[in-house]
């Protein structure tokens, strides 16, 4: 997948993938209770296995994550900002490559997420298109990879000021890297818990939630999608109302599929 810079990334503890039950029998688990829970409810949504009890865990514990994101007392906002959004971009990118195999052209013909959500992207032309999940992450990784290489956006060089749009880069950023997340969960789960990963992934979830919590740096409507994970994995938080079918779309020329 893709590289990092010079700068300096947070880092979580070491995932511990060591279990005392067979990991499928936990994931086939997962699957037949979400099936009951959605038969019982009649609706014809895929199952969320990663709201199952057995599936809510995570690295480290909420007031870890709380601290995490706290601006210390006279740290630059940007370059905490800058900090943050690279140990997100990092972390994302190791877990959607753990599982890219899984996410094909074929099996995931568009980016989804929970709740219907389809996210679309412009092309170069200006035209709002539809693409393959494995081509949009692409695009999404592409794009983060070459904004955070730039000196003159992401800059690690003794004097270089941070520009005056930094914050709206971040929040672009956050946000395409927040539609991986909620991609992954919505289409790759199985694979996920399967490896082993799903704390891992719990734990990105809630670091990028409290950060944007914290700064309000993505946009409510967003991340409702995945309300029902901040909830369970945080309790009450500052999402609300249930995700509705919506169609997003991204203005970004896309860059050449690697």
């Amino acid at each position: 997948m893709f590289g990092l810079g010079s700068r300096k990334v947070l880092k979580y503890s070491a995932i511990d993938t060591s279990f005392s039950i067979d990991v499928e029998d936990t994931v086939t688990c997962f699957c037949r209770k979400a099936r009951r829970k959605e038969k019982d409810a009649g609706t014809t949504e895929d199952p969320k296995l990663y709201l199952e009890e057995a599936a809510l865990e995570r690295q480290l514990p909420e007031l870890d994550l709380r601290m995490l994101v706290d601006l210390p007392p006279g740290l630059d906002y940007n370059e905490w900002l800058a900090s943050h959004t690279l140990a997100l971009f990092d972390h994302i990118n190791l877990i959607y490559g753990t599982i890219s195999e899984f996410c094909t052209m074929t099996g995931c013909p568009d980016m989804t997420g929970p709740g219907l959500r389809t996210y679309l992207w412009f092309d170069e032309k200006g035209k709002k298109t539809r693409v393959a999940a494995p081509q949009y992450i692409d695009y999404v990784m592409t794009f983060t990879q070459r904004t955070v290489s730039d000196e003159t956006i992401f800059p690690t060089k003794y004097a270089n000021e941070f520009p005056s749009s930094f914050e709206s880069i971040v929040r672009k950023i956050l946000r395409l890297l927040y539609h991986v997340v909620a991609h992954i969960y919505h289409c790759h789960f199985r694979e996920v818990a399967l490896l082993g990963l799903h704390a891992h992934l719990n734990c990105v979830f809630a670091h990028l939630t409290l950060l944007n919590q914290r700064f309000n740096l993505i946009d409510p409507k967003e991340t409702e999608i995945l309300g029902d994970l901040e909830a369970a994995l945080l309790g009450d938080s500052t999402s609300s109302s249930a995700p509705s079918s919506q169609t997003l779309a991204i203005q970004e020329t896309p860059t050449t599929a690697t």
